[in-house]
């Protein structure tokens, strides 16, 4: 989609009525300020419509990629465009969980839509004693176990995980058989 003149785009505020009544009546006058109502007409739209820009469900196609950059959420042009504007919709929820096993599996769900969980060990305890005894026993992998409802892209879901998994974490993606295409 592009916001550039559009001859059949009518002025919401045309330049000939604003002007003082001795050039409302000047022929050249008005057919110049209507060449420009033509120009300024798709400008005008837009502002009018603010807002619509910038909530993704609504905006333009090619506004979805530059809201994205916005809020730094990292889109595939290949995703439907339902997905990429979910996406933008969910990034600052996302950017919040980073990090987490409740984020990791949301971010999975939403960019490609599969079920996934994750194995990331005992858990946590706190305590006011020191040296209190660490739950469970440490783990070296996290395994993230996925499932989609058709074929799931191993190699898809192992860079996005690998995008988001902490640096001092090491991760293993597990694709149950007969879900790989």
């Amino acid at each position: 989609m592009s916001r550039a003149a559009l001859p059949e785009l009518p002025s919401t505020h045309p330049i000939g009525e604003m002007l003082p009544g001795l050039y409302a009546v000047d022929d050249f006058t008005q057919r110049f300020t209507s060449g420009l109502d033509s120009v300024l007409s798709s400008i005008l739209s837009t502002m009018d419509n603010l807002t619509a820009y910038l909530d993704p469900a609504l905006a333009p196609e090619d506004f979805v990629s530059w809201l994205a950059s916005w809020v730094s959420a990292d889109l595939d042009p290949a995703w439907p465009l339902a997905r990429r504007r979910e996406v933008v919709h969910r990034a600052v929820d996302l950017h919040r969980r980073r990090g987490t096993a409740v984020g990791l599996r949301e971010l999975l769900e939403v960019s490609l839509g599969v079920r996934a969980e994750v194995l990331d060990g005992p858990g946590v305890r706190w305590s006011t004693t020191p040296d209190t005894e660490l739950p469970g026993e440490p783990v070296e992998v996290v395994v993230v176990r996925v499932r989609g409802a058709g074929a799931v892209d191993r190699e898809l879901v192992e860079a996005l995980v690998a995008a988001v998994c902490p640096v001092h974490v090491r991760c293993a993606v597990e694709v149950p058989a007969g879900e790989e295409p």
